[in-house]
């Protein structure tokens, strides 16, 4: 019975195209003015996203249905890039070192971010400055920085040589040309990067939790711990879903910190899809298997950030109803 009125309830309410009419129509023409300014200002955008996003993608999905190479072509082989891709050895390790790469990387950073949020939420001195200073690495470059993280791990010139000329002779840090130990090195120097913005994030979602809650807790006599793990990590739920957004879009995205640092080697050993992509459409002049790569790799974001998103919209819808 509950549930049929809350169905009638929502059939007579006014759908929302006829909600927005009726604002259009009660407007005056000044004000109509300035929302055909604003809606016209928009139109760039919408139609970068229409023609430079969503049409550079349907058009790569065309092509990974041919069997293009240099140019394109307009011969389709079905599913037969697809198959080649799956049957590439370098493609399937690229993903077995995206996927090492992701979880370490998401791992180290919403850890390492959300301790040095909760650091800078005890009202530290120098607040602004140590904010500047986590959250400056990922305002840089990563081609520039890759390249002093590369001349650091050189065990050559870097801080083995260092530690060496310390009076330690016997110390070994050479991850960097090391096939089974240079992943981790990746992951080092992005995290380095990265969690500076996991930390201003966090940060935010700190701020705006409520001070009685911490009042209560200390009268309590909860330890402060159990008040991070048991009312402030599930309070945080939203920004570490949006924060884990993002970081899964840099791990499938992940390049620029490869070809600066290793090149996707020694060898292969350091090879991703993005770098595989690339590798194919410039250098072996195959753009029919570097799309089906691209579209493998859009299916992978799509697949996290659809869930999420509808998630985020039925808990919106709820808080309306309620």
């Amino acid at each position: 019975m509950c549930r049929w009125k809350k169905y009638k309830r929502t059939l007579l309410q006014p759908s929302r195209i006829e909600t927005a009419l009726r604002t259009v129509m009660t407007l005056k023409p000044k004000q109509l003015f300035r929302q055909l300014v604003s809606w016209a200002a928009l139109l760039p955008l919408a139609s970068t996203v229409l023609v430079a996003y969503l049409g550079t993608v349907l058009w790569s999905l065309n092509i990974s249905f041919t069997n293009s190479r240099t140019f394109p072509s307009d011969q389709y082989v079905g599913w037969a890039q697809y198959q080649r891709l799956f049957d590439n050895d370098r493609w399937l390790l690229s993903l077995q070192n995206l996927a090492l790469y992701g979880v370490l990387f998401i791992a180290a950073c919403m850890v390492l971010g959300f301790l040095l949020a909760v650091f800078i939420d005890q009202k530290v001195m120098a607040e602004g400055a140590l904010r500047t200073v986590f959250l400056y690495p990922y305002a840089m470059s990563f081609v520039a920085t890759g390249l002093v993280w590369q001349w650091l791990l050189n065990p050559g010139n870097g801080i083995q040589q260092a530690v060496r000329q310390m009076g330690y002779p016997d110390f070994t840090f050479d991850w960097i040309i090391d096939q089974d130990m240079v992943i981790y090195t990746i992951v080092i120097a992005t995290v380095w990067q990265a969690s500076g913005l996991v930390m201003a994030l966090l940060l935010a979602g700190l701020r705006g939790i409520d001070e009685e809650i911490w009042k209560a807790a200390r009268i309590d006599g909860i330890p402060t711990w159990r008040v991070y793990v048991s009312i402030v990590l599930p309070m945080l739920g939203p920004t570490i879903a949006t924060v884990f957004v993002l970081l899964f879009t840099a791990v499938v995205k992940v390049f620029d910190s490869v070809v600066s640092m290793t090149q996707g080697g020694p060898g292969t050993a350091s090879e991703v899809p993005a770098k595989f992509i690339m590798d194919h459409l410039f250098g072996r002049a195959n753009i029919a298997l570097a799309s089906a790569g691209s579209m493998v790799l859009l299916l992978t974001v799509l697949a996290l950030v659809a869930p999420f998103l509808y998630a985020r919209s039925r808990a919106r819808r709820r808080e309306e109803q309620a």
